[in-house]
């Protein structure tokens, strides 16, 4: 909301002790760092800033004059020093020289380079001579949804007259580029005193000659308009007032976990999609209002908006009064075959001659009355900020239509921003996607060595990963320790007992709602026992059976439900063992279990292979480092049964193998990874053994 976070107003937290001693870069960084840190002020990459600093030019040795700049792509939040831009004034000002007009604005980003100081390999954004024309030392470019807000409004520059005055100005929409960095050097220059601007349908525009000054002003002028917009709409109904109530969390939470596999198979014919679940305050009230359709057919406002959420959302048909989930499932196929439609006659109105080619047609944004947002996109971390920048829109929304009309950005407008050919040079410089991109795996076992080795592998590779173990501690440490290495998006945990139906089934509903679904099932939780026969008691035989293959066939049972809801296909890859083909003395509980899952697995390949879903079993033996397994009692009751002492089992199991090498997770982890992957996208039904060679478990 324009006032939610921490107190209605935005806090000044810029501290002199940490400030002292900084140079002019770091105190631009120290600033975009302190912008960036409040979702109210700019979201992921929205934004930039910038500060002219003196520098020693090191091929004269003169002091020249240097514009630092955001880099393309950064983002202010969570940059660093080279995450700037540096490019000599002198040079940039000289392309005034050789620009040849409005046509030809998009040819001046290719001079750019020309302007580089010191070598500096950080590209120059789109929004470079924004900063460089305004004559101030100091520029700040934000995105605060106060002030889109009134760009958004229908009568924006009465609005930004009203709040301000003459100490903020206003232009009208003008596409970012060079030609925009002309109008506001000339309004600077007209308007010597002001110390900002709103450009309609975009953001905000502030600057100074001091740091800290240029800071205190983009607060000062933000919290202004959130004060304003707070006196004008105080008592009045958001969005028309309330159509719907929502859901209760759980219900909520349940619909989600349905609708996500569903529409992410419908959406994932290209390429596997990656989902998010927002059902905040701001979001419910939103998609429970009267408003929200037609508020949601105009699209949104400004350009990081609809580049991150397309130029309008995909409203579900579903009645929380009525919640029928089935009913909702069975009409939409065609809902988005409609948005589909939509968008590709979009692109067919607006499309230019020289226009890239028709992109994925399908939303990124599902409103879901009484339930919330679902957003898709390439992978976790862009699906979650698409939400974050709809949610800035939905803001944006409540303000503008609270003290005037809320208008979208005209359609022709929005298409040249989202298929500007300088916009797409950039998404074809990014870099090729990693094997596993778009993947959704869940380990069970999640834990133990070979859990956490596999999980790891499938991170290197893309992929998300849902851990799933009984054991909560173990279970947190090895989470926190994948999400600390490959980010917190990527990595989820749930306490999961395989042989409860209702834990197994709560658990892939869990993956669904944080992810959109399961592509990958690595089920390897286990135990190991031994005794003689005659001293395996019913219990201990049980165990084995429940754990080794009840509990196989649960998690199984529940990744084909999920798996053919999605109808992409999917790996199943048992962690099978050595004992499932050859017998060993004093375990035959265990053994038992173990060939189980190997029959189990067979008569999954047969049933899976018409949806694309492939089984197959990696068949370890002898891993003892880092097995929870081998931590307990099966150490000694192995050792004993070959009579070692433990210190010298793995020798022995080393000593007994053909290739006389020992096992780690990491060579089942690379197995499994062999499985889920393309590379074995024609086989299923198969047993790979990773035991160093043992001529009894050879298949044949």
């Amino acid at each position: 909301m324009l006032n939610s976070a921490a107190g209605s107003r935005l806090a000044d937290l810029w501290d002199d002790q940490k400030a002292s001693g900084m140079n002019e870069a770091e105190l631009l960084l120290y600033r975009s760092n302190l912008l960036g840190s409040d979702k109210r002020i700019t979201n992921y990459g929205g934004g930039n800033t910038s500060a002219k600093v003196m520098e020693t030019d090191p091929l004269t040795g003169e002091t020249t004059e240097v514009l630092w700049v955001k880099g393309s792509g950064g983002d202010v939040g969570t940059i660093n020093l080279d995450g700037f831009a540096t490019l000599y004034m002198v040079k940039l000002r000289a392309l005034k020289g050789i620009y040849r007009g409005v046509d030809f604005e998009d040819e001046m980003v290719g001079y750019l380079p020309h302007c580089t100081f010191n070598l500096n390999p950080r590209a120059a954004s789109i929004d470079t001579p924004l900063h460089a024309y305004v004559p101030r030392k100091h520029v700040d470019h934000m995105h605060p949804d106060a002030i889109i807000a009134i760009a958004a409004a229908s009568d924006s520059k009465a609005i930004t007259r009203e709040i301000f005055g003459e100490d903020i100005g206003w232009l009208p929409w003008k596409r970012p580029g060079y030609e925009l960095g002309l109008w506001l050097e000339k309004f600077c220059l007209e308007n010597p005193d002001a110390r900002g601007v709103v450009l309609e349908s975009h953001g905000l525009f502030t600057w100074a000659d001091d740091a800290r000054a240029c800071y205190e002003t983009t607060l000062e002028i933000i919290n202004k308009a959130m004060a304003w917009f707070e006196e004008k709409t105080a008592g009045k109904d958001a969005f028309g007032g309330s159509a719907c109530r929502a859901l209760a969390p759980a219900d909520r939470r349940a619909a989600a976990a349905r609708l996500m596999p569903a529409i992410r198979g419908m959406v994932s014919s290209k390429q596997n999609m990656v989902g998010h679940f927002d059902d905040s305050d701001a979001v419910l009230e939103f998609v429970c209002s009267k408003d929200m359709a037609a508020l949601a057919a105009l699209g949104t406002s400004c350009p990081d908006h609809f580049l991150r959420t397309k130029i309008r959302p995909l409203v579900v048909d579903f009645d929380p009064e009525n919640p029928n989930v089935d009913d909702t499932l069975s009409g939409l196929g065609a809902a988005v075959e409609a948005y589909r439609d939509d968008y590709a006659a979009y692109y067919a109105r607006c499309r230019h001659d020289d226009s890239p080619a028709l992109r994925d047609p399908n939303a990124v944004v599902y409103l879901v009355p009484g339930v919330g947002m679902i957003t898709f996109a390439k992978d976790k971390a862009t699906a979650r900020i698409s939400a974050e920048f709809y949610t800035n829109a939905i803001n944006v929304m409540r303000g503008a239509s609270g003290v005037s009309t809320y208008c979208g950005l005209p359609e022709q407008e929005a298409f040249d921003i989202e298929y500007w050919l300088l916009e797409e040079a950039k998404l074809q410089r990014m870099p090729k996607p990693k094997s596993l991109a778009g993947k959704i795996a869940l380990v069970t076992g999640g834990a133990g060595g070979i859990g956490s080795a596999t999980a790891e592998r499938f991170l290197r590779e893309g992929a998300c990963v849902v851990l799933a173990d009984i054991d909560a501690a173990a279970l947190a440490a090895a989470a926190d320790n994948l999400a600390n290495r490959y980010s917190a998006d990527v990595v989820r945990s749930v306490t999961m007992d395989v042989t409860s139906e209702d834990a197994v089934a709560e658990s892939f509903a869990g993956a669904a709602l944080e992810f959109g679904g399961v592509d990958i099932l690595v089920s390897n939780a286990g135990i190991a026992s031994s005794a003689p026969i005659e001293e395996t008691s019913l219990d201990l035989w049980n165990r084995n059976m429940s754990i080794l293959s009840t509990g196989y066939f649960l998690v199984s049972r529940a990744a084909f439900q999920v798996m053919k809801t999605q109808g992409i296909g999917g790996s199943i890859v048992f962690i099978g063992s050595k004992n499932g083909l050859a017998a060993s003395p004093g375990a035959s509980a265990y053994c038992t279990a173990k060939a189980s899952e190997l029959h189990l697995a067979r008569c999954l390949a047969l049933e899976g292979a018409s949806e694309g879903i492939r089984v197959n079993v990696v068949n370890p033996d002898a891993v003892l480092r880092g097995s929870k397994i081998w931590s307990g009692d099966w150490l000694k009751e192995r050792a004993e049964a070959y009579g070692k002492d433990t210190s010298e089992l793995e020798e022995h199991y080393r000593q007994r193998s053909l290739l006389k090498r020992s096992v780690l997770p990491e060579d089942i982890a690379e197995a499994s990874y062999f499985f889920a992957s393309e590379a074995s996208a024609k086989s299923t039904g198969n047993i790979l053994n990773v035991d160093a060679g043992n001529v009894q478990a050879f298949t044949r």
